[in-house]
Order: C-alpha cells, then structure tokens, then sequence
C-alpha cells in the first residue's frame, strides 16, 4: 500500500514538474516577442525626462532611475546572464569530460595526476575561488567567466571518472578489447554514451548555480559592468533607489528566480528520465 501511494506521489510530481517547466517555457517566447515587435526600446539609451515611470503600455514594467525600459533591459539581460551561463558551463563541460574520460579509462599514473589537481580545487568553495580569481584578474564579464570554467570543470571530470571506473569493469569493454578496438574509439564508441546522461543532468543542475554566480559577482562589481543590462549588475544599480522605487530590484531579482527554478525542473526532469542517483548535482 505504501509503495502505491509512494508511487503516485511520484507520478503526481513529475507531472507538476512537468507542467511548470512547460509554462515557463511556452511564457518566455511570448513576453519576448512582444518587447521585440512592440516595444523596440533601446535598452542603454538614457532618457532623463522619463525616469521613474510607472507601468504602461509603452512601458509594461516601467523605467529605471535614467528612463531606461525595464523590461527590454530584463530581456536583454537574459542574453547576458543566461547566455554567459551556458558559454561557461559548455566550457567547463568540454574541458571536464575528457579528463575524466582519460583518468578513469587509463588510471595510473593519470588517474593520479588528475585526482591531485581535483583535489586543490575541491579544498575550497566554488564561491570562494571564482571571488578570489575574480579579483585578481580584475573586473570584468571574460575574467568572470574563465574564473568560474576553472572551478566547474574538475565536477564534470569527477563525475566522469567514477562513471568509466565502473563501466571499464564490464564484459562489454573487455570483449571490445579483446577484439583490438583502441582505446580512443573504446571511449567514443562504448563508454561515452553511458555518460552523457550523468552529465546532462549535472549540466542543467548546475546552469542556475552558475547563473546566480554570475549575477552575484555582478552584483558586487566583479562580472559585467554598467551600462550592460546584466542581471546581477542591474540589482546593483538599482540598490540606491530600493527604498523609494523597490521594483528595480524586485524585476532582475525575479528574473533569477525564474531561470534558476527552470533549469532545475529541467535538470530533476533529465534525472527522472535517465534515472540517474540524486546524488548527482548534490
């Protein structure tokens, strides 16, 4: 009788999951036709007669403190937080996979090397290192980036490493051996494929971190820099008007929410349908 119940509660959660992640995507092309075709506001240009307006139909969302469109700069700024997210976590994932590719299927001496350098980047907190990183190479969005590709990449190598200890054992892999397939196409050919769904589900989980990463260290001055309608620097040139005018950073803010909640329905999505261990992305 549990196990029923257990079940349905399942089912009743991956639908809602479903059914979420579905609106969300269905609303996001509808809101961004309308700012494109009707709108058509240039999102850095600055109008100081028009500051601070309230919603209309010109302006669904208002204008900031230099009359700038509230929502073209949100959408647009979608391109830059979300857009930036991806460029680094295709980066990261590049770069990840066939480390670990190597180090699991190889061993040895590589498995060593990899697990030393995995190790000194995993003694302190992503947080702590792309800040750090960030700071020393200065201000900026490509700084910010290659800050966090450096402490992403060693989650994808690890995750790969684990899943190839585990396939290399197999007979599939022996008997690929035994008939004298190399060990690139060994890697490409037999064992890649049972990686990819660990690593899209990692991937899409990890997409909101990055994006919260990235609009955190913009907030603080570290990421992208004004006029550029990012989200993270759009909370912070909103934080001196928030007592008088609180929607400038209540837009971006649930801007973030927004993708960061989407990205993980998807991700939770991608576990069920790879039925990967929810350890993964943890």
């Amino acid at each position: 009788m549990e196990l029923v119940v257990t079940r349905k509660r399942k089912n009743i959660q991956k639908r809602w999951n479903v059914a979420l992640m579905l609106s969300m995507v269905t609303l996001l092309p509808v809101v961004i036709a309308y700012t494109f075709l009707v709108l058509n506001h240039d999102p850095s240009l600055v109008k100081l007669t028009e500051r601070l307006l309230p919603m209309s139909l010109k302006h669904p969302l208002g204008t900031d403190h230099l009359g700038r469109d509230v929502l073209t700069r949100l959408l647009l700024g979608s391109q830059l937080t979300v857009g930036y997210g991806l460029i680094s976590l295709l980066i990261a994932v590049i770069i990840g996979v066939p480390f670990g590719l190597l180090a699991g299927f190889k061993g040895r001496v590589v498995d060593r090397i990899f697990m030393r350098i995995a190790d000194v980047f995993l003694s302190f907190p992503d947080t702590i290192v792309a800040i750090v990183l960030s700071s020393l190479l200065g201000a900026g969005i490509e700084n910010l980036l290659f800050a966090i590709v450096l402490v992403k990449w060693v989650s994808y190598s690890r995750l790969v490493r684990s899943t190839v200890l585990t396939e290399r054992q197999k007979d599939y892999v022996i008997i690929a051996k035994i008939n004298g397939l190399s060990s690139g196409r060994i890697m490409i050919k037999h064992i890649l494929p049972h990686v990819i769904g660990n690593v899209l589900v990692l991937a899409s989980l990890d997409l909101g971190k990055i994006i919260l990463l990235i609009s955190a260290l913009s907030y603080i001055g570290l990421g992208a820099q004004p006029p550029a309608p990012e989200w993270g620097a759009m909370l912070n040139d909103a934080r001196p008007h928030f007592q008088s005018n609180p929607q400038l950073m209540i837009y971006p803010g649930l801007a973030i929410v927004f993708i960061v909640l989407l990205s993980n329905l998807f991700g939770d999505y991608l576990r069920d349908k790879f039925d990967v261990k929810k350890e993964v992305g943890n």
